[in-house]
């Protein structure tokens, strides 16, 4: 009896064949609470906006030249300085 050589060719070329290990990425520091509040005599104060459409619970980013909200998506524009 003889043996088909392209079974024994094809299992050869599965073991071979091994995925490469991705390298692990680093991760960003996260931003500190305390860079978001500002505080002065015993008093604590946010640097950011509230939403005006969603409430008082709802804080906008700073993204330089503008405030978004994350719920909503409502922009407000800094003005510009001269």
């Amino acid at each position: 009896m003889t043996e088909k050589p392209e079974a024994s060719s094809q299992e050869e070329k599965v073991e071979k064949i091994e995925k490469a290990a991705k390298p692990e990425k680093k991760k960003k520091p996260g931003k500190k609470i305390y860079t978001l509040y500002k505080i002065e005599n015993d008093k604590i104060t946010r640097l950011r906006p509230t939403c005006e459409r969603c409430g008082p619970s709802y804080y906008m980013a700073d993204h330089g030249d503008r405030y978004t909200c994350g719920h909503c998506g409502f922009t407000r524009y800094k003005l510009a300085e001269k």
